[in-house]
């Protein structure tokens, strides 16, 4: 866990990371392989065959392929850690049989492309969103989803490569990356009220996913500048990894707790079921909101 203290630059990261800061992950056991519910039972040979290496990615894929996509998500268990997670041979089998992949890149899902290197010969087209945003190695938040511009230059990517893999549907397509970026409207609006409402007001994060990566151990004084945060009630909300807490993250939750500082949980992967996308950025938004609007907790969506 890494530890920051409040400023109203973390509370615009919070605006630009969809809800937010969604807490480096920890999902921590191994990402389970799953087909995207808008097409499973619809498995067809006819179909493209898709992966998202997380299930966001892999949301995305099923709205704008629909009923001619097959979709599964590598990574779509909210318990397990996609920073230490290692595929089986039943995940490099399904990678490297798809004709479309889309993974995230910037060192986060690094064993898409080992997996893909070790089937170069295969007819693939790949998105990788670091590549197709231009982003350095070196960016310092991996997590592109959260960045509101993100999603609908991938969504286009994807909907170019399916016109190429499947002409015929080309309006199809086309029709829905059109649904897609106009559903975006109401987050983007909940973005923006959020801003204007809160935009100067401080937070206090363990892991703001639109700074920094975790893995750093917090010195003492680091936690004693955190726990004054608290203490001094020099912050509004409390955000946190809601998918992997530690025992320093518990002690700093009964102190916000203890000082009335609503907490916010977010997550790194899709929660399931019930959520799509957008509506899961506009879940977190409005955790926000009503944390900062009301002082009401959201520990979990």
């Amino acid at each position: 866990m890494r530890l920051r203290s409040a400023s109203s630059r973390h509370t615009r990261s919070v605006l630009l990371a969809a809800a937010s800061l969604a807490s480096v992950a920890a999902l921590a056991t191994a990402c389970s392989s799953s087909p995207s519910t808008s097409n499973a039972g619809n498995a067809s040979s006819t179909k493209i065959d898709a992966v998202g290496a997380e299930n966001e990615y892999a949301d995305v894929l099923s709205q704008i392929g629909g009923t001619y996509v097959n979709v599964s998500a590598i990574m779509s268990n909210p318990n397990t850690d996609p920073h230490t997670f290692e595929a089986s041979p039943q995940v490099a089998e399904e990678v490297s049989g798809a004709q479309l992949v889309v993974q995230n890149g910037v060192g986060y899902d690094d064993f898409m492309t080992k997996i893909e290197q070790d089937n170069s010969g295969a007819n693939r087209k790949v998105i990788n969103v670091q590549t197709l945003l231009g982003l350095p190695d070196s960016t310092p938040n991996p997590h592109l989803w959260y960045k509101p511009s993100t999603m609908p230059a991938v969504a286009a990517a994807i909907a170019s490569d399916l016109e190429s893999l499947d002409p015929s549907e080309s309006s199809y397509f086309k029709a829905n990356l059109a649904t897609f970026d106009n559903s975006l409207g109401a987050y983007d609006s909940a973005l923006a009220t959020l801003k204007s409402k809160y935009g100067g007001d401080a937070v206090a994060t363990t892991e703001p996913v639109a700074d920094v990566m975790n893995g750093t151990d917090p010195s003492p004084q680091d936690v004693a500048t955190q726990q004054a945060l608290f203490t001094g009630h020099k912050v509004k909300v409390f955000v946190y990894n809601q998918q992997v807490t530690d025992s320093l993250t518990q002690s700093l939750l009964t102190l916000a707790h203890q000082n009335d500082i609503p907490v916010v949980g977010v997550y790194e992967t899709m929660p399931t079921p019930g959520y799509d996308y957008q509506k899961w950025m506009l879940a977190e938004v409005s955790a926000l909101s009503n944390a900062f609007g009301s002082g009401v907790s959201a520990p979990t969506l």
